[in-house]
């Protein structure tokens, strides 16, 4: 896998990472490596992963890299760090302006219950088509401390068990009423810690029999 390979041979700044993201990430984001991309990367830490990811997108990929914290010295080319709290829906709505909608989101900030529902009902319904928001280190969904718990409404893994249905509103009868953050998501993923949340251009809902009838 590249992105664990350059995770484990980097020489340069600090990554912290789980080992068994990298797998994930190859999942989701494989298929945006060469592409035109914009990703946003809630959480600049210390400055070594939104290199990581410009390597991993290419030469064609902007990594808007965002913290609470100056990080203007991580500027490069392709890499713009911006200083501002992913929960002020102003400053987000600042980046959107500046670098139009993201194709990609990776959500390692605050790891707040309250900052990453703030986020995601901001950025998600405005992503692009076909973009995926990835939410990592939610172990604190289970932590009251962090604003989470098991079963507790503020969880953002429990807002993602209600995505589940909303993805699926069309097929409730009207029980569950579409969402813009339930729009076009095709799939939730739920893994150790992470969710990914994938959005598409077009889903095809008509039923078809095959062969059709001569």
């Amino acid at each position: 896998m590249d992105l664990y390979h350059y995770f484990m041979t980097q020489r340069g700044r600090d990554i912290i990472k789980n080992p068994h993201y990298f797998p994930i990430y190859e999942r989701h984001l494989r298929r945006f490596v060469d592409h035109p991309v914009t990703v946003f990367e809630i959480g600049t830490g210390n400055g070594g992963s939104c290199q990581m990811w410009k390597c991993f997108f290419g030469p064609m990929a902007r990594i808007v890299t965002i913290d609470i914290s100056d990080n203007s010295g991580f500027e490069e080319p392709q890499i713009f760090p911006r200083r501002g709290a992913q929960a002020d829906k102003d400053f987000m709505y600042s980046l959107l302006e500046e670098f139009g909608a993201p194709t990609v989101v990776l959500d390692d900030g605050s790891h707040l219950m309250d900052d990453i529902n703030v986020s995601f009902s901001m950025l998600a319904p405005r992503m692009t088509s076909g973009g995926v928001y990835m939410v990592e280190d939610l172990d604190g969904a289970y932590w009251p401390e962090r604003g989470g718990g098991v079963g507790a409404a503020t969880s953002f893994i429990e807002r993602c068990k209600l995505l589940v249905d909303e993805m699926n509103a069309l097929y409730t009868r009207g029980v569950v009423s579409p969402t813009p953050e339930g729009t076009d998501i095709w799939s939730v993923s739920f893994y150790q810690m992470i969710v990914a949340i994938e959005k598409s251009p077009f889903l095809n809902r008509e039923m078809i029999r095959m062969p059709t009838a001569l």
